[in-house]
């Protein structure tokens, strides 16, 4: 097995792992969500008038829909198919009324969810210093050979190691960096569970660690993946993908100054 990949298993199962990582990734919940209030007026006088069509139409535009339903992404995309499917519209606005204006009002309101906003979170840690350099502009990054981390964009990071390193693949990269004269790209994931979307986020980490470019390539991945033996992601990096440098952001310092 990769040794990195070995001691993230070992930090994760011997370690308290996870109060490490929150340093990494301190997914706070947001306040309350705003909402419009001409919006929200409008839903209550329509909501006692029960005028079916024209309350889910108004709670559709509202940026949270209070009802969890696999036929609400449909009718939001297509406002026009609101009237062609009465029994779905009386069955939705049943539900509404049911829970009443309070709880539609908390439900329109909830914070977003924590896995979608962890996005920016590794590269603030990264911005705190924490690997022992501060990230710096594309243009410092060029100016010398030292020990550097790129601060930039995504399309930025993209075109740098598109022109420098040979870097063709499509997806894009939350590190790029030079230690020891080497450099270093990769994609950062912390995957909070198992199954549909948690899986295409292992697998994005994966395509870009075994792109053929003039740098080390690391996935930096954080979570599930590293519970012993109880999931297809584990079994991947523990037997399928051993020749690749996948680690937890935790053994990310000590492997970047060892290169």
């Amino acid at each position: 097995m990769n040794h990195w990949t070995q001691l993230s298993i070992d930090f994760a199962n011997q370690r308290n792992y996870l109060d490490e990582l929150f340093s990494v990734y301190p997914t706070i919940p947001e306040g309350i969500r705003d909402i419009d209030q001409a919006l929200w007026d409008k839903a209550e006088g329509l909501f006692n008038e029960q005028n079916n069509i024209e309350l889910l139409k108004v709670l559709l535009k509202l940026n949270l829909f209070p009802i969890k339903d696999s036929y609400v992404a449909y009718l939001k995309r297509d406002n026009n198919s609101i009237e062609r499917n009465p029994n779905t519209v009386d069955r939705l606005c049943g539900r509404l009324y049911e829970m009443g204006l309070e709880k539609i009002y908390e439900k329109c309101s909830e914070p977003k969810e924590t896995n979608r906003q962890i996005g920016p979170l590794f590269r603030r840690w990264l911005n705190r210093g924490v690997l022992g350099v501060k990230p710096v502009s594309l243009e410092e990054f060029l100016s010398n050979d030292k020990n550097a981390i790129l601060d930039a964009g995504d399309a930025q990071m993209m075109a740098f190691a598109n022109e420098h390193l040979n870097y063709t693949h499509e997806k894009g990269l939350d590190f790029v960096g030079r230690f020891n004269g080497k450099y270093v790209i990769g994609e950062a994931k912390f995957l909070t569970d198992f199954g549909g979307h948690q899986n295409a986020q292992f697998n994005d980490a994966i395509s870009t660690v075994k792109t053929n470019v003039d740098a080390e390539t690391i996935a930096i991945l954080d979570g599930v993946l590293y519970i012993n033996g109880r999931n297809k992601m584990y079994r991947s990096i523990t037997e399928e993908l051993t020749e690749y440098n996948i680690m937890s952001s935790l053994v990310l310092r000590d492997f970047l100054y060892q290169i």
